[in-house]
């Protein structure tokens, strides 16, 4: 038995592609539960696939006495390794599109008011249901999806993954079963079955393919039945540094010096699902040494930080942003992230909070970097305090990443030279993704970051402190170098990370 050289190098997913089944002794559960996949027999030589830093040797001698061969061992992603065992030795079955295909039933929906309490909750606890409702969630977490949708229609349920920021179409169950996988989420969720004319949140924590999951689960009544979202918190995806966000060199080392200041408020803006928290947690992680008090006021709190206490705001009890934020105050911090300030009070906390000595950070919902201090100004919070206060505003959008496996060189198309001048801005290579398998056929896999960034100086707080409107404010920005979220994202395109079609698409011109 042989391991190989260097058992450290992860392989790519490629290779994965022409592997076949080798033998039908094996399970996928067997094979899942061990960590490994018979890949090829060279000869006298089993080459099989792992994502273990070390496999069980047991394992490993029964795969050598099944083959008669020497196995040597080569490392795999977790993700990749994982679906091409129930690619190829799961049976049809084993997928959401397997379960389906094998159901029978009525051809129609039926209307969930025609059936009795009992019945449906019955209905909601059967095996082919409750194996179907956990096969879409482990095909979503498989998917990297962010969000999973399930939309009540007249002919039935249509479901489908947010994958990169954008909705994709999954498996749909039969329309007569509809009532009953809605009804098996509620019961995951701890919600009422019964209760259809009003939206209801709740939260399920599920362990999936050995990872820590949660799911927060939001209904609402629709005009055909209910309408549910499902967003995956996988607790257990490796976090994102700084240096990984993806930001240019000059605006990372900006922003790593102006977070690791005293004293003084950073805000990151966006809209919802930009990363904002993502980049914050990062922030937080970059500048903790352990000498220093750290706190956050969230709602919810989607990840957990070990050793710094976070709280989550709780309304229909009382506890608001506002109230936990003073309450923080007295609890002697040196560090507050805020997860959203949200109205004028808050506001008015933050920035008392920055003169006495802390550092705050925290979000806006506002398009770009300086129209974050029009926002704070618009809260009715004076505007010596905004201008002595913000430090720096960090505007952010999430690009999809083309796909490494089928990425080509290519050259914009007239549609692109009519929008952007791409000779003047050294655009005329570009790459893009062709579709594969990999990333289910969109030429992207994964994201990153575009960003804003605007520091203040004294000049800027001059201009605020004259309650300057957002336009000269990003007028004056621009005069002293900040890139846009737009120049930005060209960078990126320029540097083949990302498309120019992607950019214009999330950024504003």
């Amino acid at each position: 038995m042989a391991i190989a050289d260097r058992p450290d190098i992860e392989h790519s997913a490629t290779e994965l592609l022409e592997v076949e089944r080798l033998t039908t002794a094996l399970s996928a559960d067997w094979l899942e539960q061990y960590g490994v996949l018979p890949l090829r027999l060279d000869g006298d030589n089993l080459v099989v696939g792992t994502w273990l830093e070390q496999v069980e040797p047991l394992a490993l001698d029964d795969l050598r006495l099944l083959f008669g061969a020497h196995v040597t061992v080569e490392r795999f992603s977790d993700h990749d390794l994982r679906t091409a065992i129930r690619r190829i030795y799961a049976p049809e079955a084993a997928t959401a599109e397997g379960v389906i295909a094998g159901m029978t039933g009525e051809a129609r929906a039926i209307d969930v008011d025609e059936i009795p309490l009992d019945d449906l909750l019955h209905l909601a606890n059967e095996a082919p249901v409750v194996r179907l409702v956990n096969l879409l969630l482990i095909e979503a977490l498989d998917a990297r999806a962010s969000d999973v949708h399930l939309e009540g229609y007249q002919d039935g349920l249509r479901v489908r993954y947010r994958i990169d920021g954008v909705l994709q179409n999954a498996p749909s169950p039969p329309p007569h079963l509809t009532a009953a996988i809605i009804s098996r989420l509620k019961i995951m969720a701890e919600l009422d079955i019964a209760e259809r004319r009003l939206p209801q949140d709740g939260r399920i924590r599920l362990r999936m393919l050995n990872r820590q999951v949660d799911v927060r689960v939001s209904t609402v009544p629709t005009l055909r039945g209910e309408s549910v979202v499902l967003r995956l918190l996988d607790k257990e995806r490796g976090r994102i540094s700084l240096p990984e966000l993806g930001m240019a060199e000059d605006s990372l080392e900006l922003f790593s010096e102006v977070v690791s200041r005293p004293h003084g408020i950073v805000l990151v803006t966006g809209p919802t699902g930009s990363g904002k928290t993502t980049t914050l947690y990062a922030a937080v992680e970059m500048i903790r040494t352990g000498r220093e008090k750290i706190l956050t006021v969230e709602d919810p709190v989607e990840y957990e930080l070990a050793g710094v206490p976070q709280v989550p705001v709780n309304e229909k009890v009382g506890m608001t942003f506002a109230g936990a934020l003073r309450a923080l105050l007295r609890q002697d911090p040196d560090i507050i992230l805020v997860g959203e300030i949200r109205d004028g009070e808050t506001a008015q906390i933050a920035t008392q909070a920055s003169l006495t000595g802390h550092l705050v950070l925290s979000t806006l919902h506002t398009n770009d970097a300086p129209t974050a201090l029009t926002r704070l100004l618009d809260l009715d919070v004076a505007a010596y305090l905004v201008a002595s206060t913000v430090d720096a505003v960090l505007a952010q959008r999430l690009v999809r990443v083309i796909c490494k496996n089928c990425k080509i060189e290519t050259t914009p198309d007239a549609a692109t030279k009519r929008r952007i001048d791409v000779e003047g801005l050294d655009l005329t290579h570009v790459w893009k993704g062709q579709g594969c398998e990999e990333c289910r056929g969109t030429g992207f896999r994964g994201r990153t970051g575009i960003y804003e960034l605007l520091v203040m100086d004294n000049d800027l707080r001059l201009e605020v402190q004259r309650r300057r409107g957002s336009e000269e404010l990003r007028a004056m920005a621009i005069a002293k170098g900040m890139r846009t979220l737009r120049d930005d994202g060209l960078r990126a395109a320029r540097n083949g990370v990302t498309t120019v079609d992607e950019v214009l698409r999330v950024a504003r011109a």
